[in-house]
Parts: structure tokens; C-alpha cells; sequence
């Protein structure tokens, strides 16, 4: 009996060290699968991205190409206020928002005069040209290449197609939704050009006056003649030689419409259009504006309408 007793116990120590080795085991390999997941999911966690823009357009473009990407925030560097970037002085505000961005997407063309200050800075931040490869038109004398690229729709559906392919390069975690959002935003572009086009290319009445150096890439596009422009430089009145002929020029050439921004004053062509009869009306050059992605496209729209009605 005693050595039978022996061999139960025996069998009973070894049946319950063989059942927690068993419980260890399991144990062990649910918390090795625990940590497995945790360290896939830590994979796949995308790192946070900041995409910065010099200003506005640019800003409307950079959203619609990194639409719906919860990763990637998109920041403008000048204020929506800013306007065109003429002789712009980069502020201690614009750089500390440059800090934490990783990319910086610029209209290029000679718009942003303060580029090296910010390189020097800066050089690790990644700058995105979106004029690459765009055809300038040369400025009024000595003034280099007219960087009002965006203005025209043709242009802008250039532009955007850069941005997009620049951070796929950069960014190429991202680069399939890009993609896709690139893609998506230029055939709405597309769409505003073909409309725009439709409405105006049988316009008789070609001749226009803007207020500023903004237009002539949109001119061009829809086959417009500017036959003269109120102020060289946004803000700076004309003289008043220079306000008699254009006076002059308007009555010679019957011109109709004088085209003012929103962004600016109407004095002088207020000044022009009581002189001559013809009649003031507002074109954007899309530098300020909502922050919304579809503000581009809804401004423009609203540039066809007065067009439409101002050269009818």
C-alpha cells in the first residue's frame, strides 16, 4: 500500500506541474500576441505631417491635395488678409509658423522675394515650387517674370498637379492619397475651365483695364486684351500723368469695363470711370478669401458672371 500511495502522489505532482506548465505557456503567448498587435498598430500609426503655404491660393491648393488625410495639417504662413505677396517682409509670426512644418509650398515665379531668408533659416524645411515647368510672361520693364501664376484656371491645374506630385516624392507614406486627391481636385479645375471657356470664348468685346500687374495669365487664357492697367503696384496711386492717359485711352478705345479688386481701394479707377462713362467692376485674383477648399473654384465663378456681364 505504502509503495502504490508513492506512485499516486507521483502521478498527481507531475499531472498538476504538466497542467501549469500548460497555463504558463498560454499565458506567455497571449501576451507575446498582445504586444505583437500593439507594436503593428504603432506601425501603422502615420507620423503627423505639417504642410505650410506662403500664402492664400496656395493655401485653397495644399488643402484640396491633402484633403480627408487626418495626419497632415495644413497651415497658411501670412495671414488670409495678406493679399499678393509683393515686396512682402517676412514676420517673426510667419516664421515661428514655419517651425513645425515639414514642407513648405511656395507660388515660385520671383512672388516670394523673402526666400532666402527663410532657406538660411530654415534648411531643413523641404520647399515645393508649384511654378515648375509653368511659362512666364515678362513684367513691365525691368520687373522680371509676372508671378501671377494661379490667376489663370490653366495654371492652376499646373500648379496643383506639382504640389501633388512633389509631396508623393517628399511624403511617400501619403503619396497614393496624393494622388487620388490631386486627381480628384483637378477634375473639378478642369470643369470650372471648361465652363469659363464655354461662356467667353465667343465674347466680341475683348478689351479690358485692371487695376493692377494680376491679370495677364488670366488675359491670356481667355484671349483678353488688356489695354491698360490703373496701378504697376497695388496701393500706389497713380500720378497724374498717368491717370490722364488712361483716361485718354479709355476714350479712344471705347473701353467699357475698368476692372477694381476686392482687396484694394476704387479711387482712381472710381476717378477713371466718372471721366469716361465707362463702368467699374470687381475681378478677383483669388489672394484672399474663405479658407475653404472649393474657394478657388467658387471665386472664379464668380469672376465668369461679372466678366459675362461686363463684356456683353
Amino acid at each position: 500500500m505504502h509503495s502504490k500511495s508513492i506512485k499516486i502522489l507521483g502521478l498527481i505532482i507531475l499531472s498538476l506541474l504538466v497542467l501549469s506548465g500548460c497555463g504558463t505557456n498560454n499565458e506567455s503567448k497571449a501576451t507575446i500576441s498582445q504586444t505583437t498587435a500593439s507594436n503593428q498598430v504603432t506601425n501603422k500609426t502615420e507620423k503627423p505631417i505639417t504642410i505650410a503655404a506662403s500664402f492664400y491660393p496656395m493655401y485653397i491648393f495644399a488643402l484640396n491635395v491633402a484633403k480627408d488625410m487626418p495626419n497632415v495639417n495644413v497651415i497658411d504662413m501670412t495671414k488670409p488678409i495678406t493679399g499678393c505677396l509683393h515686396d512682402y517682409t517676412v514676420t517673426p509670426d510667419d516664421m515661428k509658423n514655419l517651425e513645425g512644418a515639414q514642407f513648405f509650398i511656395i507660388n515660385g515665379a520671383g512672388m516670394e522675394s523673402f526666400m532666402n531668408k527663410v532657406v538660411n533659416q530654415m534648411p531643413n524645411l523641404k520647399i515645393i515650387d508649384s511654378s515648375k515647368g509653368i511659362q512666364l510672361i515678362k513684367g513691365q520693364g525691368d520687373e522680371g517674370d509676372n508671378p501671377h501664376l494661379w490667376v489663370s484656371i490653366s495654371n492652376a491645374i499646373l500648379q496643383v498637379g506639382n504640389i501633388g506630385e512633389q509631396l508623393s516624392l517628399l511624403d511617400p507614406t501619403n503619396a497614393a492619397k496624393y494622388k487620388a486627391n490631386t486627381s480628384a481636385y483637378i477634375k473639378k479645375l478642369e470643369a470650372e475651365r471648361d465652363k469659363m471657356h464655354q461662356a467667353l470664348d465667343g465674347v466680341k468685346n475683348r478689351d479690358i483695364i485692371t487695376f493692377h500687374e494680376a491679370f495677364p495669365y488670366f488675359a491670356k487664357e481667355f484671349n483678353l486684351n488688356i489695354v491698360g492697367v490703373i496701378e504697376r503696384e497695388p496701393g500706389s496711386e497713380p500720378s497724374a500723368k498717368e491717370l490722364a492717359e488712361t483716361i485718354d485711352k479709355v476714350n479712344s478705345l471705347k473701353v467699357k469695363a475698368l476692372f477694381a479688386e476686392p482687396q484694394y481701394s476704387t479711387k482712381a479707377a472710381d476717378t477713371i470711370a466718372k471721366e469716361t462713362g465707362a463702368k467699374v467692376y470687381t475681378l478677383d485674383p483669388v489672394v484672399t478669401g474663405p479658407m475653404d477648399a472649393d474657394a478657388y473654384i467658387n471665386i472664379m465663378d464668380s469672376n465668369l458672371k461679372t466678366l459675362q456681364e461686363a463684356l456683353k
